[in-house]
């Protein structure tokens, strides 16, 4: 009748099951398998073993235990790991009960690290609420049969349930937790063992070795156990008895025994997770609370709590307290939310991947400010920046493009050091190193194009794009605006620095930089010329660069701090932030898949030049050709013989499509994919039918990039050009113009293939929004009804100041 009896007899036929067909082969079994314990009272294991031959993957795993780690990415090093759940984890909001969803994600994923070779430890709540559960049911039963026999029916409707003391309710709900984990547990073919402690356990010596000894033999065997304060019998807490030291802790709660227990067990990780996203600055119902990302020794001035959790004994200074304790002991600690249905399911193994959740306790302080730090100085400067006079702002851009040019020799000294590294290391092609290379050609080139940006930047913010009368004394205006912060990732090549923060200058918007490790030497001195010049007018915060060693997912979370994303580099890299971007936008290509269709009325001359071109002079840029569509009439013509030998003199690789392969006795390599982005000295060629057939291939395979037709035919290339959908379209000429610099821009912060906003080459305009500014005379919406006084004129307003008023 009731479900922790029901679950019990399951779980003991399943055992006996298992017993039956396994206890002959149990020694053997006991060395191949993995298990998870749950401990019992006095530290007598009651642990009952699950076996199954189903292979598991180890991961191998080592570390000196001694001090916490200093930053999260050294987490997925953690071997042994203590993951506490709170009561509001564990228990159902109406505190009755057990989350059983919950619980069995977690379950999951402590089974998957247990299966990597890690060891796995749980403290865990949920005994009160459990029993709870059943006494509740034990009594309503009660009651309705009493009153059914002597009070009638009607009576039934006023029953209620007397108030529960919580350690009759531990006493009732143990056992059926125990039942619960372990049934679950054995869903991953993981034994359980269940320890039951109090504080009074701590304080003798001879308790507390029999308890390590306890669980160092079942760690050994492979379970997991599962520990809890005994409920049943703990005394009160004494009030002064907390936290006195790395030697002494009060078992006040599950916070501190998980503390207590970490530190006596020299666990490398402290997983604490409650019902808030972590630690704040406030507390988290406050209009300005701000989560925590890094929380260190000496900032608890800095901290105001709250009120603690709906349910348990604890609360977040109890946390607080516990997870600088442990800390102190050598064990790192993360307080994270397991209760968002959105991340319950992974928040585990995201912590231990070293992943951006919650807040992470260390001991060492970074010299540097912390990336949230960064984005909101460069917030507050941007605004000052915006504001400024656009002769200042082309001032900066002018002097960042003198200094490019003064600071030649120590930039070149740098980026000689990147290129040092990266031919020694060898994992660069030999795109990647041209990208990665400046020489004092690149720089002047550079310093040319700030200089065109500076130019263009007087009339970009506060332009007035329309005005209307919307009546009499009531005038509105469209004017542009910056988009605020902007994040810029880019791989392997330092130019894109001075490049990105001229147009983020120009445009007024913030700029937070985060350039590959490869080019680190390069971007710093760079990054610091950029704010030498920003210097002169007092907005040297606006740009920054990360230095720290964020990965670029947990950057793509910062939704309340960067209003849009600008990726600059690989396919992979581009569609990689694409899927991690939570709520910002992202303005950028996945990936260039650049056509050139050569028409059967092109001109000899101007095909092999452009394709060589096209395909031959950078092929690693992403307007470089990757497809040649070759119309079928040209075939077996002296042009296509032209064109093969002279991809042949360039040593580039061809492979065929379909139909190209179609038409050849012994073909190239035949292409995997048309919709390849090769970056090097290598391209599919394609036959078409016809200009309306290679317009439906681009369609079909290309990636809205850049696509050229060549063709004497102006009524065939006028077609081309209005019914292709990519972002750049060109008629007898190289996909490689599609470049903002080229195209008269200055520079570009990227391509975009995306259909709002911008597309293609994006420059100075495409980093402007706008805003709506009405000027009246005390006029409201009042006036206008059909009682009103006013009527709406709506007459266009001739734009003849550049600026807004």
């Amino acid at each position: 009748m009731l479900y922790s009896f029901a679950l019990s007899c399951k779980l003991k036929a399943a055992v006996g099951s298992l017993q039956s067909r396994f206890c002959p082969c149990f020694a053997r079994a006991a060395s191949q398998t993995k298990y998870l314990p749950v401990i019992s009272s006095s530290f007598k294991s009651t642990a009952v073993r699950h076996w199954s031959n189903i292979p598991f993957i180890t991961v191998p795993l080592s570390r000196t235990h001694g001090k916490s780690f200093v930053h999260r990415s050294e987490l997925k090093h953690a071997k042994r790991i203590v993951v506490k759940l709170g009561s509001a984890v564990v228990t159902r909001g109406d505190e009755c009960g057990l989350a059983l969803g919950r619980l069995a994600s977690i379950v999951e994923q402590v089974s998957v690290l247990q299966n990597q070779g890690r060891e796995m430890m749980i403290v865990t709540s949920g005994a009160v609420a459990f029993g709870k559960q059943r006494l509740r049911h034990e009594i309503l039963l009660s009651q309705s049969v009493r009153q059914a026999l002597h009070s009638g029916q009607n009576q039934l409707k006023e029953m209620s349930v007397p108030v529960l003391e919580a350690r009759a309710c531990a006493a009732a709900g143990q056992s059926g937790l125990m039942a619960l984990y372990e049934a679950m547990f054995t869903q991953y073919s993981i034994c359980a063992a269940q320890i039951l402690v109090t504080n009074l356990d701590f304080h003798d010596d001879q308790k507390r070795r029999n308890l390590n000894s306890t669980l160092h033999e079942l760690l050994r065997m492979n379970i997991v156990p599962i520990i809890n304060t005994n409920d049943a019998v703990v005394p009160p807490p004494e009030p002064n008895s907390d936290l006195q030291g790395v030697n002494v802790i009060s078992i006040k709660d599950n916070d501190s025994l998980a503390a207590r227990l970490a530190v006596e067990m020299k666990a490398d990780l402290l997983i604490a997770l409650s019902d808030v996203e972590g630690l704040y600055d406030l507390p988290p119902e406050s209009d300005d609370a701000k989560l925590i990302d890094i929380f260190y020794p000496g900032d608890q001035q800095s901290i105001t709590f709250g009120t603690k959790s709906r349910v348990g004994i604890g609360g977040m200074e109890a946390k607080v307290k516990s997870a600088l304790w442990a800390l102190q002991g050598g064990t790192s600690v993360v307080i994270a939310n397991g209760t968002d249905p959105k991340v319950t399911g992974h928040v585990i193994t995201d912590i231990v991947e070293g992943k951006k959740v919650g807040t992470f306790f260390s001991e060492v302080k970074p010299a540097g400010p912390t990336v949230e730090q960064q984005a909101e100085m460069a917030r507050s400067r941007g605004r000052t920046l915006s504001s400024l006079l656009p002769q200042q702002r082309a001032e900066i851009i002018c002097q960042l493009a003198d200094l490019l040019t003064d600071q030649r020799e120590d930039i070149l000294a740098a980026n000689k050091k990147d290129l040092e590294v990266a031919i020694s290391g060898g994992r660069l092609s030999q795109p990647l190193l041209k990208r990665l290379s400046l020489s004092p050609s690149k720089l002047n080139s550079l310093s040319i194009g700030l200089r065109q940006i500076a130019v263009s930047s007087q009339d970009s913010v506060g332009r007035v794009i329309r005005r209307t009368r919307i009546a009499n004394n009531l005038e509105l205006e469209q004017i542009t605006v910056p988009i605020g912060v902007l994040l810029v990732i880019f791989e392997s090549r330092p130019d894109c620095l001075p490049q990105v923060s001229a147009l983020a200058i120009a445009s007024g918007n913030a700029l937070l930089l985060k350039g590959g490790k490869e080019a680190s030497n390069t971007n710093q001195i760079l990054h610091r010329l950029t704010q030498e010049a920003l210097s002169i007018h007092g907005v040297k915060d606006a740009v920054q660069l990360v230095s720290t060693r964020e990965e670029v997912e947990d950057l793509c979370r910062l939704n309340q701090l960067i209003d849009l994303i600008i990726p600059r580099g690989s396919s992979h890299l581009v569609r990689d932030i694409q899927r991690a971007a939570k709520g910002i936008p992202v303005l950028g290509h996945s990936e260039g898949v650049c056509h050139v269709y050569i028409d059967q009325e092109a001109s000899i001359e101007k095909v092999i030049k452009i394709i060589r071109d096209s395909k031959c002079e950078y092929p690693a840029a992403c307007n470089a050709m990757e497809t040649l569509l070759v119309h079928r009439d040209l075939l077996r013509s002296p042009l296509f013989d032209q064109i093969i030998d002279m991809l042949r003199v360039e040593q580039v690789k061809i492979h065929a499509g379909p139909k190209f392969a179609s038409y050849l006795t012994f073909s190239p390599s035949e292409v995997k994919s048309l919709r390849t982005e090769y970056g090097d000295l290598e391209c599919c060629i394609e036959v078409v039918d016809s200009m309306q057939d290679a317009i439906d291939h681009i369609h079909k395979y290309g990636s809205s990039h850049t696509d050229v037709i060549v063709t004497e035919n102006e009524e065939t290339a006028e077609y081309f050009l209005q019914h292709l959908d990519s972002a750049c379209v060109f008629w007898n000429s190289s996909s490689r113009f599609s470049d903002g610099y080229r195209f008269g821009l200055g520079a570009e912060v990227g391509i975009s293939t995306a259909r709002i906003h911008a597309r293609g080459p994006v420059g100075l305009e495409g980093l402007l929004t706008t805003k709506w500014v009405l000027r009246g005379d005390g006029h409201t919406v009042a006036d206008f009804s059909e009682q009103g006084s006013m009527k709406y004129l709506h007459e266009n307003i001739a734009v003849t100041h550049r600026t807004s008023s």
